[in-house]
């Protein structure tokens, strides 16, 4: 039997859907006032320059420093020696760190809605918390105040920990973040997918080929190929806008380049695979999975 019910606590955080509405409207117009130069920013910080999510690289370094400043502060009982000087620098090394993962965190959890929002905001207070208590416990260390500083780290340690389990909860359960085309291959030899007459100048057309959803389309006179399934959200491509060179996902916007399936624009950070295409003499269009 699993030791936590998530979806129970699922159900009990309900109360945050209210106010992570408003956050996230808030997000959004923020976005929209600062145009091309705020999006860049979300782009980095969701890790489109990465081709991976930003923020899960991120937060290793603020669990990997405390976790160190708590074995080193057992090891110190509270004297301040060396090992209680190389504490107090990882809890401030995990502070400064933590302030990157919460930038990279707000900018995934704006894309977000249902549980996976509940779960996140609830996730960001956690983190919170326990960055207000190492603060706190940073602060009174440097005052000489070891002994009333570890109760306040450790505490800091266990909202974090807490924080941490929501965070992996939203990823291996709810599958935030996960690559929507990361069991999709395709055909390894070429197969027919559409008559070439159904594949228009500027149209869109959605196919399943081989077990894979394809999105088709004629761009210049070359018939383009690639999934038809954002690998944000899973979004449908084919009800999206083709711009420039691009396919545009209409549930977060992010754009995929039409030859080579890369993110131009977030919040997807991974690519969408790509098919090389022929047309046969009898008039039919056939895909496989692009080469090299």
């Amino acid at each position: 039997m699993a030791l936590f019910n998530s979806d129970a606590l699922l159900d009990r955080l309900e109360f945050l859907d209210s106010p992570a509405d408003s956050l996230q409207r808030l997000l959004g117009r923020g976005l929209k006032v600062g145009g091309a130069n705020a999006q860049a920013v979300k782009d980095l910080l969701n890790g489109v320059w990465l081709g991976h999510p930003l923020h899960p690289a991120l937060t290793d370094l603020p669990i990997g420093a405390w976790t160190c400043s708590t074995a080193l502060d057992l090891m110190d009982r509270g004297q301040g020696d060396t090992m209680g000087r190389a504490a107090d620098f990882l809890i401030g090394a995990g502070l400064v760190s933590g302030l990157g993962a919460a930038a990279s965190g707000i900018a995934d959890w704006h894309d977000t809605y249902g549980p996976e929002r509940r779960t996140g905001l609830a996730h960001a207070l956690l983190n919170t918390a326990g960055m207000g208590m190492f603060s706190g416990a940073l602060v009174l260390r440097l005052t000489g105040r070891r002994s009333s500083a570890r109760p306040l780290a450790v505490m800091g340690y266990l909202l974090a920990a807490a924080g941490a389990f929501l965070g992996g909860d939203m990823v291996f359960r709810l599958g935030t973040q996960v690559n929507r085309n990361a069991w999709t291959a395709g055909p390894d030899e070429w197969a027919d997918a559409a008559a070439e007459e159904e594949v228009t100048e500027g149209a869109v057309r959605r196919c399943q080929v081989d077990g894979a959803t394809v999105l088709l389309l004629r761009q210049q006179g070359e018939i383009c190929a690639l999934s038809a399934v954002c690998s944000h959200a899973g979004g449908p491509l084919e009800e999206g806008e083709v711009v420039e060179g691009t396919v545009r996902c209409p549930w977060h916007g992010s754009r995929f380049d039409l030859g080579s399936g890369e993110v131009r624009q977030g919040p997807a950070s991974m690519g969408i695979p790509v098919f090389e295409t022929r047309t046969t003499p009898a008039g039919r269009v056939e895909i496989r999975r692009a080469r090299g």
